[in-house]
């Protein structure tokens, strides 16, 4: 259930705070007093999209937070798996946009916005204001029963994907080998060719680095044996050399030891200088000989770094590269010079795994037609509870022999709303208020299956009135009985059946504008009630009316309810 809803500096709004009961909550308000806004930030707190442009004015950041309990074992098993505490079933999800940032917190937990939407969807389901248009769209329907189908279908849809997945491969190989003969010997003799250019350069493993460092060094060769000389002539060639200064010291700090045997240490220290010396002079001799190098030495070593790096230009950025793109020319050749056997068994293995796609696809089929029977049913009452006095519901379930990642069904929901009448497909005949009585149908529905704990409708009274819009009151109010259930209406006969009503309205304050939000007690009901039915002007007598209709509320719900 969710508890809180915190808000803070998303358009009009500045700080809001709701806290939320059981049952059915209500929120209604003057159009354009800032309703959608708290939609848009539960949206916002559940990882949805949000524009940077919903920051009120001023301020350096949006924040939106929620705040559920909850015992569902799956929610709290994905959190013990995310490695996220949820002390007494506690669940907060907040986020926060500053500039191009979005931070994610679940529980205090930085997380991904994509994780946000994967717990959420666990907790709650909102409904949007214009959700009911998209039962127009036939890919909604397939969407739906998949939906209800639930674990039953999953595993069997993971299972189609698989064989889909593998029957695309098959197919995309054997359509390579489609090549008329012309083309293919084309490609036999370019590879052939590639092949051999490659096996005939001999290339070995990290060659190109070590060719590299010695033509740099063959290159400035002259300039590193000029500091070399240098080096040399310092430590051991000319008078007063670094090695003749340390023998010529050696030599006497000899000649104190034999008065001062204390100067042993000092005279070791001096030796191993005198020897590193005479070492460092060895190792600089045979460097300066190795570098010692013909013309032909260096034309061979240039020519041969420019063949590797023709190679590279052509097959890859490195040796190892250019040898995976000879492997890969191998395998195709070899693919190429048997094309037949190969076209031959790729036709058996696509045969094998399309009769295994086809029996998956018989397979989802039969379940969803299982669950189309059922959701139909379910549908009729839920219906018939919302003044669909005699109606028909059907979903055809119907196989087009086209497979695909979800199978080879068509499904379409086919309605009657009178009686004689002979079911039509729900986009040609359902009207906007029918279509969103429908789609709370479906909710119902749905809601029952996956045991939300939270449901959310913005506005689900579109194109409803008078008696029916008294038994969508009332289908909200028995939903309300199970679970959670926020709705934003504009309907009095709806907000009279709130067990919690909520009144979002617009102030001016400090030279600007801003939304409020808060809970309505007594009298204050039933002033929003008359405000709702009365219009312009609030009479007495519409007060009246407005406390009639919260009593007959309150009696359906004791009635019913008890």
């Amino acid at each position: 259930m969710l508890l809180q809803l915190h808000v803070k500096n998303l358009a009009l709004i500045r700080e809001a705070e709701i806290d939320f009961s059981g049952g059915l909550n209500i929120l209604t308000g003057e159009t354009g007093a800032g309703k959608s806004l708290l939609l848009g930030g539960m949206t916002m707190a559940l990882g949805g999209k949000v524009s940077r442009q919903r920051l009120r004015e001023g301020a350096d950041y949006a924040l939106a937070e929620l705040i559920f309990t909850t015992d569902r074992p799956e929610l709290l098993k994905k959190l013990e798996k995310l490695d996220i505490p949820a002390e007494d079933g506690q669940v907060i999800l907040s986020r926060r946009l500053s500039g191009n940032r979005s931070v994610c917190r679940l529980n205090g937990e930085t997380v991904s916005a994509s994780t946000l939407r994967e717990v959420s969807s666990l907790l709650i389901d909102i409904h949007g204001q214009h959700e009911h248009q998209s039962l127009l769209n036939k890919k909604k329907h397939l969407e739906i029963l998949d939906l209800y189908a639930g674990e039953r279908l999953s595993p069997c849809l993971k299972t189609l994907k698989e064989s889909w997945d593998e029957c695309r491969a098959l197919r995309k190989s054997l359509d390579q080998t489609g090549l008329d003969e012309a083309e293919r010997l084309r490609e036999q003799s370019l590879l052939t060719y590639e092949i051999q250019e490659i096996e005939e350069a001999h290339l070995a493993d990290g060659e190109d680095e070590m060719l590299e460092q010695t033509y740099r060094r063959m290159v400035n060769s002259r300039r590193i044996m000029e500091s070399l000389g240098i080096v040399r002539q310092l430590c051991e060639e000319d008078e007063g050399s670094a090695s003749e200064l340390t023998g010529r010291a050696c030599k006497e700090l000899n000649t104190a030891l034999q008065y001062d045997e204390e100067l042993a240490s000092l005279a070791e220290q001096l030796g191993e200088v005198d020897a590193l010396l005479a070492d460092f002079g060895r190792e600089l001799s045979q460097y300066m000989e190795s570098m010692e190098f013909s013309e032909q030495d260096f034309h061979e070593t240039e020519e041969r770094l420019n063949l590797i790096n023709h190679l590279k230009a052509k097959y890859g950025r490195t040796v190892a590269a250019i040898f995976a793109s000879a492997k890969e020319k191998q395998e195709r050749l070899d693919f190429l010079q048997n094309i037949e056997q190969r076209r031959s068994e790729l036709e058996e293995s696509y045969t094998q795994a399309k009769k295994k796609l086809d029996v998956n696809c018989k397979t989802v089929h039969e379940i969803r037609t299982q669950a189309a029977q059922e959701l139909s049913g379910r549908m009729i009452k839920e219906l018939k509870e919302l003044n669909f006095l005699d109606v028909s519901f059907e979903i055809a379930v119907k196989e087009t022999g086209e497979p695909s990642a979800l199978g080879w069904d068509d499904v379409e929901f086919l309605i009657s709303t009178n009686p004689g009448e002979e079911l039509m497909p729900l986009a040609r005949i359902a009207s906007g208020g029918e279509l969103s009585r429908v789609m709370l149908a479906i909710k119902t529905v749905l809601a029952d299956q996956d045991a939300i704990d939270t449901v959310v409708f913005d506005e689900i009274d579109a194109g409803i009135s008078g008696r029916t819009a008294q038994r969508v009151s009332e289908k909200l109010a028995a939903i309300g009985r199970n679970r959670q259930v926020i709705c934003i209406t504009h309907l009095a006969q709806i907000a009279a059946m709130a067990d919690s009503h909520y009144l979002i309205e617009k102030n001016a304050e400090g030279g600007g504008t801003a939304t409020h939000i808060r809970l309505l007690a007594g009298d204050e009901v039933t002033e929003e009630l008359a405000r709702i039915l009365g219009g312009a002007e609030i009479t007495d007598a519409v007060r009246d009316n407005a406390r009639e209709m919260k009593l007959l509320a309150e009696q359906f719900k004791g009635k019913t309810f008890q």
